[in-house]
């Protein structure tokens, strides 16, 4: 796989490969907690105006890369700006109604109507972004059916959706409603990983 990034790969472990919260319980998901989730995500379900900052480790199986990046949503439009510890590279990936770019490659900007496709194009990463914007909230995303588990704590501990497995490491239960600060997303051989640092939700 030859992308852009590729020199960043050998020089960056993979995000949280080691000293991260490890795998709680698991409960089946009871009509109590189902209902408790369902009445979680109806309190959040106008809640797109944030920002978060934090790691992220991304794996395609062979390559991996990580470093800072911080997450601004606001409405349907979002900038997601990725930092390169060790090279000191960053680029930015914007989207919105008309569509995608992506900033700070060699080369200048590029453009597409799928961020995704656009991410995955460039860089070779795979990523949900669109699912992610709902994962991160620890909700479920609109893209189809969902499977819950939970931890002692009675919030996700496991969503399966779209392929893809999204185990909640911990959470921050100081804020009302809670949100995850340690996220494991994969489908192999894809791993996505997020430890959030801050969250700011206006």
């Amino acid at each position: 796989m030859k992308h852009p990034l590729r020199f960043l790969a050998a020089a960056l472990p993979l995000l949280l490969a080691a000293c991260v919260p490890q795998q709680g319980l698991r409960i089946k998901g009871d009509a109590s907690l189902l209902n408790a989730q369902a009445a979680r995500e109806q309190a959040m379900a106008h809640t797109d105006h944030w920002t978060l900052d934090g790691r992220l480790g991304v794996s395609d199986g062979h390559d991996g890369v990580s470093g800072g990046f911080t997450w601004t949503q606001d409405g349907e439009s979002y900038s997601f700006v990725f930092r390169a510890p060790i090279t000191g590279r960053s680029f930015e990936l914007s989207s919105g109604p008309d569509g995608a770019v992506l900033k700070g490659l060699d080369g200048g900007p590029i453009q597409g109507t799928d961020a995704e496709a656009l991410m995955h194009r460039a860089l070779g990463w795979e990523v949900p972004l669109h699912d992610l914007r709902a994962w991160v909230l620890g909700l479920r995303a609109d893209s189809g059916p969902a499977e819950l588990a939970f931890g002692d704590n009675r919030l996700p501990s496991l969503l399966t959706q779209d392929g893809w497995s999204v185990d909640y490491r911990a959470w921050d239960t100081t804020r009302q409603p809670p949100l995850p600060t340690t996220i494991f997303a994969t489908r192999p051989p894809y791993k996505v990983r997020l430890s959030v640092e801050n969250w700011t939700v206006r």
